[in-house]
């Protein structure tokens, strides 16, 4: 996944925006030949574009989120990025053993409501 999805990415089931990032693992990647600033959102920064006065866009095209999450503000809603895909599902399609799986590789790491979440089969 790339830093710069989070530019268009909503929440599924109450479309909040921004959504917040945790980057669990990620590797770097060659640099496209165009890179373009994103309109709204700079998650690399944590922040809206207007409030910053250089975004490191170079920097950012050289990543690639190969693990981590995405957490809803509005809803509390996560959704993992496995293997570099976001999976964003509404409830009643997401895939419970990937959220488990994902859970047991990652808990350490992962805030105790979503190691909950996931026990409770929420």
């Amino acid at each position: 996944m790339k830093y710069r999805l989070m530019d268009i990415l909503a929440c599924p089931m109450c479309k909040s925006f921004p959504l917040k990032l945790v980057v669990l693992e990620e590797r770097i990647i060659e640099k496209p030949p165009f890179i373009r600033q994103c309109e709204l959102y700079c998650a690399l920064h944590g922040g809206y574009v207007r409030d910053f006065t250089k975004t490191d866009c170079e920097r950012c095209y050289g990543l690639e989120i190969a693990s981590g999450y995405v957490e809803c503000g509005g809803c509390g809603r996560w959704y993992p990025v496995v293997e570099e895909i976001p999976r964003m599902l509404p409830d009643e399609m997401r895939d419970r053993k990937l959220d488990k799986s994902f859970v047991e590789k990652w808990g350490e790491k992962l805030p105790q409501r979503m190691l909950e979440s996931v026990r409770n089969g929420e």
